[in-house]
């Protein structure tokens, strides 16, 4: 417990009850007006502050409520393991549990494994909204089987792509079902996700929200300033359209102007491509695409890959500098407890998976891989150290 001393700017909430008027005041808001100053992770850059309004939180609400139709009005019990200081789990784990009525259970470090299987097994979770590596972590578990976790209808992940096996297992241990969702600071956050029930294709973010319009189109601008939309299969830059989409960056017209085009479309900077049911496929963020000796690499390939080797419990592939390639993949592994492998192990199954150039050149095995306070695998911090490395 910190003691903070009474000063400047510091208000007790006990002190704000009893010498506020039991009556709130009334206040004109519009649902334009700017609700919160959401500051952008930082994975790929500077951070900037994406201006939600009041239209975008209470859309997005809606739209998680029209993805639910099974949803019990007052008997969900939602697991918030996602901080509230992040976008994700602000709208998906606090405000929609709160506008539907249901019990919102608080766990303060969804790191600790134990206290998350404790939590659903007593209190019979229903909903919880994470990040692949937190149910990656909980088939893992080497007491997984000592809990039950029937009661986990519905998991929405997001923050980062949700490997196929880590999926198929989940569902598997819970009988829930796991669905992968895509979405931004800049979009409140949800723009795409697949149904619970209907057409539901692993690998996939799934189709638009309700009220939103998603495109692929051109990495070139035309000459005058519009994109040209790409045909189903292939693959170009995600644009999105919708009452989710942010006013802008707080005091960075620039900025704003580099990503919402003249027609109000927001270029989120990922890689993709629909196909012929109207599936949306995130490939992978232009920044993070390895291109060696002018081969196309994307990551995302090679972790599903490594993510099938049985002792591979988390993994992550980052374009790292070479003299001749240019770029040169890298992978980095952390292994499942009591496991151990060669780094040839594991470039030869990945020579049975993938293409020759695709096959990680370095393979590094690690305790633990970089993460964010909400549990991103951080692959720019692993470019960066590599970088150092070879700077010294």
């Amino acid at each position: 417990m910190v003691d903070v001393a009474d000063g400047p700017g510091i208000f007790r909430f006990n002190n704000l009850l009893a010498t506020s008027p039991a009556k709130a005041p009334k206040i004109s808001v519009a649902p334009e007006d700017v609700v919160l100053l959401q500051y952008t992770g930082g994975t790929t850059g500077v951070p900037k502050a994406a201006m939600l309004t009041h239209a975008n939180l209470v859309s997005n609400v809606l739209q998680l409520e029209a993805w639910l139709p099974s949803l019990q009005w007052g008997g969900e019990k939602t697991l918030g393991a996602i901080p509230f200081f992040h976008v994700y789990g602000m709208t998906v784990a606090m405000l929609f549990t709160l506008y539907s009525g249901s019990e919102l259970i608080v766990t303060p470090d969804p790191r600790k494994t134990d206290l998350v299987l404790e939590i659903i097994h007593k209190e019979k979770v229903s909903l919880y909204p994470g990040i692949p590596t937190m149910y990656n972590a909980i088939i893992n578990h080497p007491k997984v089987k000592e809990f039950d976790l029937r009661s986990v209808k519905a998991c929405m992940s997001g923050g980062m792509a949700l490997p196929v096996e880590v999926q198929r297992r989940f569902e598997e241990i819970t009988g829930g079902k796991l669905i992968e969702g895509y979405g931004l600071t800049e979009t409140s956050p949800v723009a795409c996700t697949n149904p619970l029930d209907g057409i539901r294709k692993p690998g996939s973010i799934g189709m638009p929200v309700s009220s939103t319009q998603v495109a692929i189109v051109s990495l070139d601008q035309r000459e005058d300033g519009g994109y040209d939309l790409v045909p189903p299969g292939d693959e170009g830059e995600l644009v999105i359209k919708g009452p989710q989409v942010m006013k802008g960056y707080w005091q960075r017209q620039d900025e704003t102007d580099k990503v919402i085009d003249k027609e109000g479309w927001f270029h989120t900077g990922d890689i993709a491509k629909m196909d012929a049911d109207g599936c949306f496929y995130i490939v992978d963020r232009k920044k993070d695409l390895i291109i060696a000796s002018g081969f196309n690499i994307v990551p995302r390939e090679v972790e599903e890959v490594l993510y099938m080797h049985p002792k591979v419990q988390e993994a992550v592939v980052a374009g790292i500098p070479d003299p001749k390639r240019g770029e040169t993949v890298k992978a980095y592994v952390v292994l499942k407890a009591g496991e151990s492998a060669t780094v040839e192990e594991i470039r030869d199954f990945c020579k049975e998976n993938l293409a020759p150039y695709k096959v990680p050149v370095f393979v590094d095995f690690r305790d633990d891989l970089p993460k964010s306070q909400v549990g991103k695998i951080l692959r720019r911090v692993l470019v960066e150290e590599e970088k150092a490395k070879q700077a010294a």
